[in-house]
């Protein structure tokens, strides 16, 4: 079968921890471990997906992204 659009596009997302979890929901904390970021600087890249975009979109205001090839 054929790959989907997103995959082939290589697009990934570079997302930095900028803020700190504490005083966030747990939605929140669990959305940023789950992402893979641990403290405050880390740095992830993730494929550019529907689903990492909604987890980005929820905790906004604690990370930074960019787009990345």
């Amino acid at each position: 079968m054929a790959a989907s659009t997103s995959t082939t596009s290589g697009k990934r997302l570079k997302v930095t921890q900028v803020k700190s979890v504490i005083g966030g929901t747990h939605g929140q904390r669990n959305t940023v471990r789950s992402l893979g970021l641990k403290r405050i600087g880390d740095v992830v890249v993730k494929e550019d997906r529907p689903e990492i975009r909604g987890m980005v979109q929820t905790v906004a205001h604690l990370v930074a992204v960019e787009e990345v090839e």
